[in-house]
C-alpha cells in the first residue's frame, strides 16, 4: 500500500540508513566501532535497517581519496569497495530493503551506468536507487582520461541530460519485453544502439539528488524522486521543503512525486539530561584536538599546526586560492565563515576545538526515545520533511538503538509502517511507477 492510499489520517514518515564514514560524524575510537570495508559491516547495518522496515540503505562514494597538506585525509576510508558492487551483494542477504548508491555522472557514461543500475534493479527485484552526483574538481578528474575539463556551470546540464538519457535507455524495451533501438543526440551525449536489459521491476531505479544550489534544486524538481538534504532544523527544513515542492508543478509533477529526506543524526538517552550528556561526549570524540585543527585548516586554507586547539582562533584571514585541501567541496565563502566563527568564539569564550564542536557536529535529534519520535513526527506533520536519512556515529551498530527504541514508538503513534506493503523501493516510498515513454 503506498503513501497515496494509506488509510491513516496522519502523514507517514520515511526512514533510510546511511552507512557512516568519510566524514566527521563517525567516532573511530569507540571500542564498538568495526571495519569500514568488511562486508560484515555493510550486512549488519542493512539487516538492522530492514528489521526496522526502512525504505532504503544509502551508500556514499568518492572517486579519489581526499588530501590535506599533500597527505591522505585522516577521516577518509581507504580501501572501501565500489558502491554498486556492495549493494549487489546486499541484495542477496536482504529481501525488501531498498539499495541506494552514489554514482558520479561527470566521470561515467549513460549506457554503462544505466546497465549497471538496471542490473541491480533486476537482481534485487526492484529495489535499486541511484544518488546522482556531479564533480567539477580537476583533482578528482586526474583519475580519468577527461581530467577536470567540466566547468562548474555545466555540471547540472550534463547531469540532467545524463538522467534523461538513462531513462531513455530504460524505456527502450517495451513493458512486454520487446527490445527496440535507442538514439539520443544532445549537448553532452550522442549515442545509439540497443540496450541489453529489459525494463526493470520498478520501471526505473529511484533517482536521488543531494544538491542545494538553485541549479541543484531545479534539477531535483525536474528529475529526482528523492532529495537528500542537509536542512536539519525545523525552520530551515520548512523553507527548503516549500521551495523545492513549489517547483514541481511546472514540470507536471505533484508534491508526492518527490520525497524530501534530510540527513540527520541522533542520540538517545533514558532522560533528556542523559541524552544531552551523551551527545556532548560524542561531539568531543568526533572532534579530537587534531581534528579541530584539521577542520580549521579546511576553512582557512593555510597550515595552522602551530596553533593550540585549546587556544583562540587565528586572527589571520583565510586564503581563498588555497590548494591545501584537495578533493573536498570547495568553500567559496571562507572569509564569511571565519568571521562567523570568530564572533561565536568571542561571544561564548570558546577555544578552537570548542568552536569546531559548536559549529560542525551538533546532533539533529537528542533526547529520550519518546521525545525523538515526537520530534520526527512534527517535522513530517508540519511540512519540513517527508522522512529522514539517519547517519549513525558508529559502524556498524549505530542504528541498533534507534530500531529497537524509536521505531516501535513511531508505529504506536500511527506514523510508520508495521510491515512492508510492497516489494519494490517505489512502493515503500509511495512513488508511482514511471510511465513507459518508448
Amino acid at each position: 500500500m503506498s503513501e497515496r492510499t494509506h488509510t491513516s489520517t496522519k502523514r507517514q514518515l520515511h526512514l533510510a540508513a546511511h552507512f557512516p564514514g568519510v566524514n566527521n560524524t563517525t567516532v573511530w575510537a569507540d571500542p564498538r566501532s568495526r571495519s569500514q570495508i568488511d562486508f560484515a559491516s555493510f550486512e549488519h547495518l542493512a539487516r538492522t535497517a530492514e528489521r526496522g522496515l526502512f525504505d532504503f540503505f544509502f551508500l556514499a562514494e568518492g572517486l579519489r581519496l581526499r588530501e590535506h597538506k599533500g597527505r591522505i585525509h585522516d577521516l577518509d576510508v581507504v580501501g572501501r569497495p565500489e558502491s554498486l558492487t556492495v549493494l549487489t551483494a546486499l541484495a542477496a542477504v536482504t529481501e525488501r530493503l531498498g539499495l541506494a548508491g552514489t554514482v558520479n555522472v561527470t566521470f561515467n557514461e549513460p549506457y554503462e551506468l544505466a546497465r549497471r543500475l538496471s542490473s541491480l534493479d533486476h537482481l534485487s527485484a526492484g529495489r535499486a536507487a541511484w544518488n546522482v552526483v556531479t564533480s567539477s574538481d580537476a583533482f578528482t578528474g586526474e583519475n580519468f582520461r577527461r581530467g577536470g575539463y567540466l566547468d562548474r556551470a555545466d555540471r547540472y546540464t550534463r547531469a540532467a541530460e545524463f538522467v534523461r538519457t538513462a531513462r531513455e535507455l530504460w524505456d527502450s524495451w517495451t513493458p512486454q519485453g520487446e527490445p527496440r533501438p535507442f538514439a539520443h543526440q544532445g549537448q553532452h551525449f550522442d549515442i545509439e544502439g540497443e540496450f541489453t536489459l529489459p525494463r526493470s521491476p520498478q520501471g526505473h531505479p529511484v533517482v536521488i539528488q543531494a544538491g542545494d544550489s538553485p541549479e541543484g534544486r531545479e534539477f531535483a524538481a525536474s528529475a529526482a524522486d528523492v532529495v537528500f538534504t542537509r536542512h536539519g532544523t525545523l525552520e530551515a527544513g520548512r523553507d527548503f521543503y516549500a521551495d523545492v515542492k513549489g517547483r514541481l508543478a511546472k514540470y507536471g509533477r505533484e508534491p508526492d512525486d518527490l520525497k524530501i529526506m534530510p540527513g540527520v543524526t541522533f542520540v538517545l538517552g533514558d532522560t533528556a539530561a542523559d541524552a544531552q550528556e551523551r551527545a556532548a561526549e560524542i561531539r568531543r570524540q568526533q572532534v579530537s584536538p587534531q581534528n579541530a585543527i584539521l577542520a580549521l585548516e579546511q576553512v582557512w586554507g593555510v597550515d595552522l599546526s602551530s596553533y593550540d586547539p585549546d587556544g583562540p582562533l587565528p586572527d589571520i584571514d583565510p586564503d581563498p586560492g588555497s590548494t591545501l585541501v584537495q578533493g573536498r567541496v570547495k568553500i567559496t565563502n571562507a572569509l564569511e565563515i571565519a568571521e562567523k566563527w570568530r564572533a561565536l568564539s568571542r561571544a561564548k569564550g570558546l577555544s578552537i576545538r570548542q568552536t569546531v564542536i559548536e559549529t560542525t557536529t551538533r546532533q539533529s535529534f537528542v533526547g529520550t526515545p519518546e521525545a525523538v519520535a515526537a520530534e520526527l513526527e512534527e517535522f513530517v506533520a508540519t511540512g519540513a520533511a517527508d522522512g529522514f536519512i539517519l547517519v549513525p556515529h558508529l559502524t556498524p551498530g549505530g542504528l541498533d538503538d534507534f530500531v529497537d527504541r524509536v521505531v516501535p514508538l513511531l508505529q504506536e503513534r500511527g506514523v510508520y509502517r508495521t510491515e512492508y506493503q510492497g516489494a519494490t523501493l517505489r512502493s515503500h516510498l509511495g512513488l508511482r511507477e514511471p510511465l513507459w515513454k518508448g
